[in-house]
């Protein structure tokens, strides 16, 4: 594979058919999965690596999060990415912010409940990403289920031409989740931290959302872990079912977020009923 153009400027970004996925660098196999599904769907795929301040609150792991670029752009060499656009701070963000974009209600439960702040600079990041790449499709992974949610929602309602595609979750030989945070991880809570998939596949056996979310709190909580939330949503609609004591005969998604020592973890599981 060629070794793709890294851009710093949005004027030298491709035009015409172009696949984007956004990510944040620190790329991992999960990463990789979207590009190769991004070539699917277009002639050019952009990777955009930004690690985005805005949807950090203070006291989060911005400072600290990982900075590979070097490493990302030798990876994304292997499956096909065409650009790589790594702007700068400024080049995102060259003055104060006077206008932003409101998420709307599904930005204040689960993950927004404990990042108030989180999805309003998602959105603002993305929206910025759009304007400047204009991409036919973008690519997002299904681990972060609500901000994937969250961007359909803004694409709908703002009427952005562009395909949200979905792309499954990548998992290690043990289940964990891929995640760029996992490297926060030493080894004993690594151990610790499978027992979060291992927990929603237990509980994504059961028929209805509450014996769904019931199981996989009592998993987590046997290992030691004390999650922030386990609940089930609709996968289409993103409502919340979890004290539903019936079977429910649409798809649903099982998600859950947890400390693992120092490091916040999210999973999630779809559950098919089709």
């Amino acid at each position: 594979m060629r070794q793709p153009l890294l851009i710093t400027d949005p004027k030298d970004l491709p035009k015409g058919d172009v696949a984007l996925v956004p990510t944040m660098g620190a790329l991992h196999e999960g990463h990789l999965s979207l590009v190769r599904e991004a070539r699917r769907h277009a002639s050019h795929v952009v990777v955009s690596i930004f690690v985005n301040p805005t949807q950090f609150a203070p006291g989060e792991d911005y400072e600290q999060y990982p900075r590979t670029l070097e490493a990302d752009v030798e990876k994304l060499s292997q499956v096909g990415a065409d650009v790589v656009f790594a702007p700068s701070a400024r080049t995102m963000y060259p003055s104060k912010t006077q206008v932003t974009i409101d998420p709307g209600p599904l930005a204040e439960i689960l993950e927004g409940a404990s990042r108030p702040t989180h999805f309003a600079g998602v959105c603002q990041i993305v929206a910025k990403l759009f304007n400047m790449v204009r991409p036919t499709v973008a690519v997002f992974g299904q681990k972060d289920a609500q901000q994937l949610a969250i961007i359909r929602h803004m694409v709908t309602d703002l009427s952005y031409p562009i395909e949200i595609i979905c792309a499954p979750i990548v998992r290690e030989e043990n289940g964990l989740a891929l995640s760029s945070r996992n490297t926060y991880l030493n080894q004993d809570e690594r151990a610790q931290a499978v027992m979060l998939s291992r927990a929603l596949f237990e509980g994504a056996k059961s028929d209805t959302p509450a014996q769904q979310v019931a199981i996989t709190s009592q998993i987590l909580q046997e290992a030691g872990i004390e999650p922030e939330y386990v609940e089930v949503v609709t996968t289409d609609g993103f409502d919340v079912l979890s004290e539903e004591s019936k079977p429910v005969m649409q798809d649903v998604t099982l998600l859950v977020a947890a400390r693992i020592g120092s490091t916040r973890l999210i999973d999630n599981v779809t559950i098919r009923r089709q």
